[in-house]
């Protein structure tokens, strides 16, 4: 048994690979489909703005391969995601998902917004995670809601959302009385709304490709309800544009809001993307007086929002070791106890035969005495097989597990042919 995680991320992809990589939820059960027909027993795919990866159980030599393949074909090019990959495995993996879910492995130390987005990837691939990945997932949650709980990782602009508004905060000296315009009617939309709007930013228009879901946003922000083919005239009048479209191209192009912009008179214009892939093309940015801000531009502004926060990643640190080895001690009793099972009953079928092939020829022995005889079998088996129990368990429970299981088994003949 094994886990095993395969990804890329905003440390080793630039942001117009990592696009290329995202998966829109529907897309999920297709790419772990493909996952598990090259041999892994379970599967799950966390996929955001700044990281898409495939956390495996049981995962056969194959399934790596499979893994960039999936991603290679979205790069395109010819080119090998796993150039921008990375591998951990077993206790490594688990240490790495629960970094993740606690906002310590993010690109805003202390990000709220992914341990949502855990809890999404867990119940989007629900059907085909298995049992591991499941105490997996539901740990990890457990690990982000602790550290959130128990330290100050996540105060101040810890969210994609909140550093945008810090952003805009630069380009206005005030941002009280400011109008906004957001694009797209998601949760982190819907967060980006609530942000600007306790900064005094009044949010006046929120467009969507469904004309409802805006409406439901929009009545809760006092707000006013458009289809994104109706937004791009107000590009005029707004100060600031936030977009989190889920769109799977750029939405905001130079032809859809160049006119609009041209219109107000060299006021500037703040716009905000937080799509992934990107809402807004580049070539948006060389309008006048047009500030355009992506996902990796946050890095800057998270830098600053963190260095309070930094003290106390010690503690997070910590919190995340314990809860490692809690997981690791329940995984590796998982692991040996079925190989130890098989192992005692393999030798005890041994004792018995041999028990009863030497009493045959001890016929005329007492009831008693071959009492004595069995009951000695019995706790000379139980004195060979405690130490290597012992040692076994001890060894599961560090990760040193797996090698001295695999020789267990050959050398008592224990392998099955389901064995990954």
């Amino acid at each position: 048994m094994s886990i095993t995680v395969l990804g890329v991320n905003h440390r080793t992809a630039p942001l117009d690979v990592r696009e290329r990589f995202a998966h829109e939820r529907r897309e999920v059960p297709t790419s772990l489909e493909r996952v598990l027909a090259a041999g892994a027993r379970g599967g799950v795919l966390l996929s955001t703005c700044n990281r898409t990866e495939f956390y495996l159980a049981e995962a056969d030599v194959a399934v790596p391969e499979a893994v960039w393949a999936i991603l290679s074909e979205r790069l395109g090019g010819g080119r090998s995601a796993s150039e921008y990959g990375y591998t951990r495995r077993d206790r490594d993996a688990v240490r790495h998902l629960y970094r993740v879910s606690a906002g310590l492995d993010a690109m805003i130390l202390g990000e709220s917004q992914i341990q949502g987005q855990v809890r999404d990837a867990w119940e989007t691939s629900k059907g085909q995670a298995g049992p591991v990945l499941h105490r997996l997932f539901q740990s990890a949650l457990l690990v982000g809601a602790r550290v959130r709980s128990e330290t100050g990782l996540a105060t101040g602009a810890a969210s994609a959302p909140s550093a945008a508004v810090a952003v805009a905060a630069r380009i206005f000296t005030r941002l009280a009385g400011r109008s906004a315009l957001i694009l797209g009617a998601g949760d982190m939309a819907e967060l980006a709304a609530t942000c600007l709007a306790s900064e005094g930013v009044r949010v006046t228009l929120v467009a969507n490709r469904t004309y409802e879901r805006a409406r439901a946003i929009a009545e809760q922000m006092g707000a006013r309800a458009l289809t994104l083919d109706e937004a791009w005239e107000h590009f005029a009048d707004a100060d600031i544009v936030l977009s989190s479209t889920a769109a799977p191209h750029a939405v905001v192009t130079w032809d859809h809001v160049a006119p609009a912009v041209a219109r107000r008179g060299g006021r500037p214009l703040c716009i905000l993307d937080l799509g992934m892939p990107r809402d807004v093309e580049p070539a948006v940015a060389q309008l006048e007086n047009v500030f355009l801000y992506d996902i990796d531009d946050l890095q800057a502004v998270a830098a600053q929002a963190a260095a309070e926060r930094r003290r106390d990643i010690p503690a997070a640190e910590r919190i995340v070791s314990e809860e490692v080895e809690r997981f690791w001690a329940w995984y590796g009793g998982l692991v040996v106890v079925p190989v130890l099972k098989e192992f005692r009953e393999r030798l005890d079928q041994v004792r018995a035969t041999e028990l009863e092939r030497a009493l045959r020829r001890l016929a005329h022995l007492s009831p008693e005495d071959r009492g004595e005889i069995e009951h000695f079998s019995q706790t000379l088996l139980n004195k060979f097989l405690h130490q290597p129990t012992l040692a076994l368990k001890e060894a599961a429970q560090a990760g040193r597990g797996y090698g001295l299981l695999e020789a267990l088994k050959r050398l008592f003949g224990l392998e099955r042919r389901d064995d990954p």
